[in-house]
């Protein structure tokens, strides 16, 4: 068993540290439009506002560390994996400025399919490398397709 070591954490602190700064750049943008937000009319099943973060901590946390993972694999083909668990970061910090910044609720809905496209090829491609990393993305997936629900009746609700 190996030791403990900063050698062995690296590829996990490198994981979680691009899941959370994604998280606290999406926050940082958005945290002066939560008020317009809360204005909104919502769908049911919306959970209370402080539910997102909670659910974005453990989300980010599954993420960083399948991430982690990943990069911590021997596999030759961990750099294209890795690009688009890259991408789909990208994708993802650019639906809560399209929603909550810009508040255009249509186009956010269809940019949240093109996520869940992209998240549904990371886990294909994590597969390739590491099943557990693959798992660990499936309630991204998952809330990822509930936020399609909320987004597509926040639109609906409130043209």
């Amino acid at each position: 068993m190996n030791k403990l070591n900063f050698k062995n954490l690296k590829p996990y602190l490198i994981g979680l540290a691009s899941a959370y700064g994604t998280g606290a750049l999406s926050a940082l943008v958005t945290m002066s439009n939560m008020d317009a937000y809360e204005q909104l009319k919502k769908p049911p099943l919306s959970p209370p506002s402080w539910v997102f973060g909670v659910v974005w901590f453990i989300l980010f946390t599954l993420m960083g560390i399948s991430a982690g993972r990943v990069i911590d694999s021997p596999s030759h083909h961990k750099k294209s994996a890795l690009t688009v668990y890259a991408i789909q970061l990208f994708v993802n910090f650019l639906w809560t400025v399209f929603f909550f910044s810009l508040r255009s609720y249509l186009f956010s809905f269809i940019w949240l399919l093109v996520l869940i496209l992209w998240i549904i090829y990371m886990i294909s491609e994590f597969s390739k490398i590491d099943k557990k990393a693959a798992w660990l993305q499936i309630p991204y997936l998952l809330w990822s397709l509930f936020a399609a629900y909320l987004n597509l009746l926040i639109f609906l609700l409130n043209k």
